[in-house]
């Protein structure tokens, strides 16, 4: 019996003839995260706005104009600032299908895997263009190369720097990285035409807290005498990222939850509650954010700030 051998020339040949169907069946699909879950950053949405979802809205406008953008997008800034809602909510707005990969998940010791990843990787991208391929600890993949015992990562990152550099072989494939740490990459990674176009995502302000908190409150019982903007400017939230935010948000609920347990038990036991009455009575109040409060301190240090501030003004420099 002849064996059958498949090539990657075959492999992409099958799957645009599947295109159709590969979208509905999750091969890759488009993010249900808007740019109104992510909270502020108006900043950042510009930029995503010029680099990817006018390209994919309004191609023929850069065609006309001549400018060539061909470049990916590192998102560099502390953890739990929404580097991945941002990447997602650019899918959404756009329109375009959103293909997460982590960093490490790529690596493999066995030799040529990881290259081979990397090349089924874009592959797959292609068939369901327009795509976002989103790198998630991207820094993983691309750690400076000549450190002993880096072979692994060396040869996988050298595979990415050809598909970077083939952006005429792939139209339609827009690159995103997200890093926290951004001093580990190696340089030849980040100069035009790879991830050329460098973003600080910050943390939130004190507009933005507001914002964010708005966008973490759809869908739970928030009391209407709850000013969320305020309490985003409180002093006890700053420096808090959006996920110490998501985090005080839950408490405040855990804390709300637990009060109309106890309201529950109370009633039952006094005979005062009847069959139907199974709905907690109690919404999540100014007093449950401030119990809140109490329990929560910012997960970012001072001494990190100014490290991504530092590199931000080093950046500009350059």
């Amino acid at each position: 019996m002849e064996k059958l051998a498949i090539t990657m020339a075959d492999f992409e040949k099958a799957a645009k003839l599947v295109q159709p169907s590969s979208k509905r069946e999750g091969f890759s699909s488009i993010p249900n995260v808007k740019w109104e879950d992510v909270g502020g950053l108006d900043d950042i949405r510009d930029e995503f706005d010029l680099y990817i979802i006018s390209r994919i809205k309004y191609p023929d406008d850069y065609q006309k104009f001549g400018v060539n953008l061909e470049t990916g997008i590192l998102l560099y800034g502390p953890p739990g600032c929404g580097k991945t809602m941002i990447a997602k909510a650019a899918a959404n707005e756009a329109g375009a299908n959103f293909i997460h990969v982590k960093g490490p998940e790529l690596l493999n010791k066995y030799v040529g895997e990881s290259e081979l990843a990397v090349r089924t990787l874009f592959s797959r991208a292609r068939t369901c263009s327009p795509c976002i391929i989103f790198f998630d600890e991207v820094d993983a993949l691309t750690t400076m190369r000549g450190k002993e015992g880096g072979w692994v990562v060396e040869r996988l990152l050298n595979q990415l720097l050809i598909e970077l550099d083939g952006a005429d072989q792939r139209p339609g494939i827009f690159i995103i990285g997200a890093t926290n740490r951004p001093e580990v990459m190696d340089p030849a990674v980040l100069r035009p035409g790879r991830f050329g176009k460098l973003i600080h995502v910050p943390l939130p302000s004190s507009e933005d807290r507001g914002l964010i908190l708005k966008a973490l409150a759809k869908g739970k019982p928030i009391d209407p005498s709850v000013d969320l903007a305020a309490i985003g400017q409180m002093e006890a939230c700053k420096n808090f990222s959006g996920a110490d935010l998501r985090k005080l948000m839950e408490e405040a609920a855990m804390t709300a939850l637990k009060e109309a347990k106890r309201q529950r038990h109370l009633n039952e036991t006094s005979g005062t509650i009847t069959a139907t009455q199974n709905e907690p009575s109690v919404n999540i109040t100014a007093t449950h954010f401030e119990q809140a409060l109490g329990k929560i301190s910012p997960s970012v240090s001072e001494k990190q700030i100014q490290y991504y501030k530092a590199w931000s003004e080093s950046f500009k420099a350059t």
